[in-house]
């Protein structure tokens, strides 16, 4: 039987997009599927501010009547006036082994691509870069942290038989929280923390939507000019502070202060894909019963490490706050152990940042998961 290609417009007819997950990760333990609710709002036009400056479309496929794959396609406007390109993304590349299926959704996205303009294609981006990026190549026996992708482990071969080449490697880090902080981040820790002017101070959450502005601030401030990355706007900043009451725990997420003012963030979030990896992404009726008690009473066993980043103008002083970074990595391995938390995803990193990664291994902690990053010339 041939493949079989539907379209699907965002907002409206995605139930079978939905069901393709499902089937497509149905006999793999360790995939975790996303609640139901959450992602209808993210593929909702009016819910995600993502839509006031993308365009997107969603397809499935089907062999002898069977879903058997999906993917989406997104032109992201924002990214093609800050990167002065004409790309476009593809995302949500999940299918069965079968090469006919990848390349037939490839086919139909490369084509509605190409139809608005697009001349280089870059993914899985779902739907975009500040969503899950990457096809997963190593740590298929882990599963997914919060906010992080699943792969089948087929998938980036039946990218590469479509004519997609790597663009980069994406990393994953894994810290103990029972292992020893290694001398030198601690020595950098007291020394920061002996310094009168320095304030390391939990995220107000009465005060969550200037919080999270000046968070992403500092974010778009420490990304800017890297590659994956784009702005994030304010719309999408106010939708963030809807998400994150949800998920935020202030003892492991904080500012760093210099005479009162914002120099640095760091935030990690309990991951809450531990709660809901059972739920098979159903809340009713009574599985939001299960999920409040395991986030609000037990708590998650690990937490994913977000964001970590130092202003510019604090960053450049490095005699006087050059341990700042490392400190703040100390802080919160500290906050967590003391929390009940095992163990920490930090996620995720470009294996071409070197000097990122060399402070992260530096702290102990060991890649435990690789993402990859595809792209395409159409």
């Amino acid at each position: 039987m041939s493949v079989e290609i539907r379209d699907h417009l965002p907002g409206r007819d995605i139930g079978d997009f939905l069901r393709a997950g499902h089937a497509v990760f149905r006999d793999d333990p360790y995939w975790v599927a996303p609640l139901s609710f959450e992602m209808k709002q993210r593929l909702d036009p009016r819910k995600n501010p993502l839509f006031e400056r993308a365009d997107v479309i969603l397809f499935t496929a089907r062999r002898d009547g069977r879903i058997v794959g999906r993917m989406s396609a997104t032109v992201d406007r924002e990214w093609q006036r800050h990167w002065n390109d004409k790309t476009g993304f593809f995302g949500f590349f999940d299918t069965n082994d079968d090469p006919e299926v990848a390349r037939a959704l490839f086919d139909r996205a490369e084509a509605w691509l190409r139809a608005r303009g697009v001349n280089h294609i870059l993914g899985p981006m779902s739907l975009y870069s500040n969503d899950e990026i990457g096809i997963l190549v190593d740590g298929f026996e882990h599963p997914p942290s919060l906010m992080m992708a699943h792969s089948r482990r087929w998938q980036a071969g039946l990218a590469e038989a479509c004519g997609y080449h790597k663009l980069t490697d994406l990393f994953c880090w894994r810290f103990e929280g029972k292992q020893e902080v290694p001398k030198r981040a601690r020595a950098a820790w007291e020394a920061v923390s002996a310094m009168p002017e320095v304030k390391l101070r939990s995220i107000d959450m009465k005060r969550l939507h200037e919080e999270l502005r000046m968070i992403v601030d500092i974010y778009n401030e420490n990304w800017s000019g890297k590659s994956l990355f784009v702005p994030t706007t304010q719309r999408e900043v106010e939708k963030m502070a809807e998400d994150m009451s949800l998920v935020l725990d202030p003892d492991i997420a904080f500012v760093a202060e210099v005479d009162g003012k914002p120099a640095g963030m760091c935030i990690m979030v309990p991951n809450i894909n531990e709660a809901i990896r059972d739920l098979g992404g159903r809340l009713l009726p009574l599985n939001w019963i299960k999920l409040l008690w395991r986030v609000k009473v037990k708590h998650p066993r690990s937490t994913r490490l977000i964001l970590l980043g130092v202003r510019e103008e604090v960053r450049k002083n490095v005699k006087r706050y050059g341990g700042l970074s490392a400190a703040m990595y100390v802080e919160v391995a500290r906050r967590g152990v003391a929390k009940g938390y095992e163990w920490g995803e930090l996620s995720w990193t470009r294996e071409d940042d070197a000097p990122i990664n060399l402070g992260i291994r530096a702290m102990g902690a060991k890649i435990y998961k690789r993402y990859r990053m595809f792209e395409k010339t159409v």
